[in-house]
């Protein structure tokens, strides 16, 4: 095995503070580094995020709920980019109605 397969099945647990409480959440670095390029794309933080998706996830777990939001956001621009999702919804907006659902 590689070290680009090796290290992208490891995970990494991270702490953040969700509803002013401070959780972990587990996740390849590959899922860590989307998160991290919504965050940057839409000017909030990881916390931020999570506290969002916190509110609004129905009855999953938050790290479900998390790895939802990202393959939520992406496949928005990746459908939008094809022309198939033209509206006024924000990929971001798109993704957190996606984990109440």
């Amino acid at each position: 095995m590689d070290d680009i397969s090796a290290s992208s099945k490891s995970s990494i647990i991270r702490n953040v503070t969700v509803a002013d409480r401070r959780t972990s959440i587990r996740m390849e670095p590959a899922m860590w580094a989307a998160l991290e390029e919504i965050c940057l794309r839409e000017n909030m933080t990881i916390n931020q995020i999570c506290s969002r998706i916190d509110r609004q996830r129905a009855d999953s777990g938050l790290t479900a709920a998390v790895r939802l939001f990202i393959l939520s956001y992406f496949r928005y621009l990746a459908h939008q980019r094809e022309g198939a999702a033209r509206s006024s919804a924000t990929p971001v907006s798109r993704a957190f109605a996606s984990v109440g659902a």
